[in-house]
């Protein structure tokens, strides 16, 4: 039988429709960055998954008797319930959001100079670790190579490479390793529960703090039940309280699997580094029973993290994933395969193969997808990972040209993925016809939010 979401709408909110005519406006003001538009001028919105989610009414019900008492308050203390029953971590802190909770980790573990080891660390991830002065090195699979193969666990990180790397004359620099799970910057795929044990054995061997970047925690401990021989009859709370175990510590940003608008935490075991996390923690986002969170937010979070879990739901997850990636490949659209949950990642530059690198395929068919259809979503290609000059050219592409659809958790129908899919077989229908775009304006660090462009 079909999945189908284990929920109704009860609340719903208008969506804009604008003309093309209206589209070819807006983003020209916005430089043909979509991280500039004006949300009332985007139909369609998957720029991102974090923080978009729907409420609940048990999570809005929860928030509605929130105690906002600034230390000690009630709600904080059903948050850190929520996440110790979830994670078994003795020091709970939380935080405002995802990055923050990274600089306050961070900061906490690394000095300057050191390197953090990744399977793929994502934009603000990065950026925090070089803005203390670090190297962000990333080591994923050799399977991620290969976009069309369905190989289960392409989000690994590279067991071998890893070795060699805290083995080597580099290994003294390693501060901290660092396991994205699902891989977000790596086409969102999985990391298999046997890749983590093998990084976790590494790491003791060579007496290295692992950490989880836990953001979509649950959708990751689905697909291992659904991938990993030997989990299939494990439930989704069982495979995660597994992978938060063998860690020592994790961040993980809650507007994503905490189905919340926004909030974050930071759980770790030894009781030194969280009280370095604490002090950085109130001196910088709150005092630690509220870390900048508003106390409606740690309610809606601890409500969210039960729900997230739910095996019904993330079913429908993974099902509306796949269609729309059916969907779009028959349109003639390939994507990363197999499909993940969090996101499609389509192949722009198979797609747009008369745009070299240079003129940003990726943004490309992003802004396509605009135009046409009012549909917002991001690069993930050289714009975003490309190696620019001193006049803002390409110097390095990126190994891919991709475009990331994120898929918010709980908002749109099915019908509203089937739009998706109808306006990117009009687009191939003439590929050619899409222009590319040159950099006007780019600043040195996270420039794919602030940077200008205009077609090429």
């Amino acid at each position: 039988m079909r999945a189908f979401p284990p929920y109704r709408a009860q609340v719903v909110t208008e969506i804009p429709i604008t003309t093309r005519a209206d589209r070819e406006r807006a983003l020209a003001r916005a430089g043909y960055n979509a991280f500039n538009l004006p949300a009332n001028m985007v139909t369609i919105d998957l720029l991102t998954d974090s923080g978009t989610g729907a409420m609940s009414t048990a999570q809005e019900a929860a928030a509605a008797a929130a105690d906002r008492s600034y230390a000690g308050s009630d709600s904080f203390f059903r948050f850190r319930q929520a996440v110790a029953d979830l994670t078994s971590y003795p020091h709970v802190l939380p935080v405002h959001q995802g990055r923050a909770a990274e600089r306050v980790l961070f900061t906490s573990v690394l000095q300057p100079g050191q390197i953090s080891v990744s399977n793929t660390h994502f934009d603000t991830t990065r950026a925090n670790v070089e803005l203390l002065g670090c190297e962000a090195r990333d080591l994923p699979c050799a399977g991620f190579l290969d976009l069309d193969s369905h190989e289960p666990f392409k989000g690994n990180i590279d067991i071998p490479l890893l070795e060699r790397t805290l083995s080597g004359p580099d290994g003294d620099r390693v501060g901290m390793v660092l396991v994205t799970i699902t891989n977000n910057g790596g086409g969102g795929q999985p990391v298999s529960m046997a890749n983590l044990r093998a990084a976790v054995a590494l790491c003791r061997k060579h007496k290295v703090p692992i950490f989880l970047d836990a953001a979509r925690f649950a959708e990751n401990a689905w697909l291992v039940t659904r991938r990993e021989p030997g989990y299939e009859n494990r439930t989704p709370r069982e495979v995660a309280a597994e992978a938060f175990d063998l860690v020592d510590g994790c961040v993980a940003s809650l507007k994503k699997d905490g189905i919340s608008p926004m909030g974050a935490f930071i759980g770790v075991r030894d009781a030194e580094l969280a009280s370095r996390c604490e002090t950085l923690l109130i001196a910088t986002e709150g005092f630690r029973t509220y870390g900048g969170l508003a106390a409606h937010d740690l309610e809606r979070v601890a409500k969210g993290l039960a729900e997230v879990l739910d095996p019904g739901y993330l079913h429908a997850r993974e099902a509306e994933a796949i269609r729309l990636a059916q969907q779009a490949n028959d349109a003639g659209v390939d994507s990363v395969q197999p499909p993940g949950l969090h996101a499609l990642y389509l192949n722009a530059g198979r797609l747009l193969q008369h745009l070299p690198a240079g003129r940003f395929p990726g943004h490309a068919l992003a802004c396509e997808m605009y135009l046409r259809g009012g549909i917002r979503c991001v690069e993930l290609g050289s714009l975003y990972l490309g190696e620019l000059d001193e006049n803002n050219e390409l110097v390095t592409p990126a190994p891919f040209e991709l475009v990331r659809i994120a898929l918010p958790r709980r908002v749109y129908a099915q019908a509203h993925m089937d739009y998706v899919a109808d306006v990117l077989a009009e687009i191939a229908k003439d590929p050619g016809a899409v222009p590319g775009y040159r950099i006007l304006d780019a600043p040195k660090v996270l420039r794919h939010f602030n940077l200008r462009l205009e077609p090429a």
